[in-house]
């Protein structure tokens, strides 16, 4: 069953996002939700694992509008290749940079997890997550900012 809902799924991505630089953008930051949550399994300590998944579900809240930038980005100025649409240029910069610091989110996380693990000591770690955090629901809202409005 499982292989034929993510059969479907692809196809209505393939719609919805193209094939293009929307999609990638899109899946940039899927993947990084989805590492942020691997690294939440496991977790032994229970104060640093409820921080953590305040965050995550924080950064979760932000993939439905990711999509939505993707889907309006890719209606607007279709994307089947590489090449970013000039008019969305500020728009792809800021879909990117919201991927790339999810995935360093996720790799503070890992650290914070470690440190709370081997010294006992995460707060310190747990703050940088919080800001990398924010930095993340920043960009995202700069994408949403920079898109234009569909009148």
């Amino acid at each position: 069953m499982a292989f034929f809902a993510a059969a479907r799924q692809g196809r209505k991505d393939d719609a919805e996002l193209g094939t293009g630089v929307w999609r990638r953008a899109h899946d940039r930051f899927r993947r990084g939700l989805d590492r942020y949550h691997q690294i939440l399994e496991g977790i032994e300590d229970d104060d640093v694992y409820n921080e953590l998944v305040a965050v995550a579900n924080e950064l979760g809240a932000m993939l439905p509008r990711v999509r939505s930038v993707c889907v309006r980005a890719q209606s607007s100025s279709p994307s089947t290749g590489l090449d970013i649409p000039g008019a969305l240029l500020q728009v792809h910069r800021a879909l990117s940079r919201a991927g790339n610091t999810l995935a360093t989110t996720a790799e503070a996380a890992a650290m914070t997890r470690l440190d709370g693990e081997r010294w006992g000591v995460a707060s310190a770690g747990l703050d940088n997550v919080r800001r990398r955090a924010q930095l993340v629901a920043d960009d995202v809202e700069e994408a949403e900012r920079s898109m234009p409005d569909d009148r």
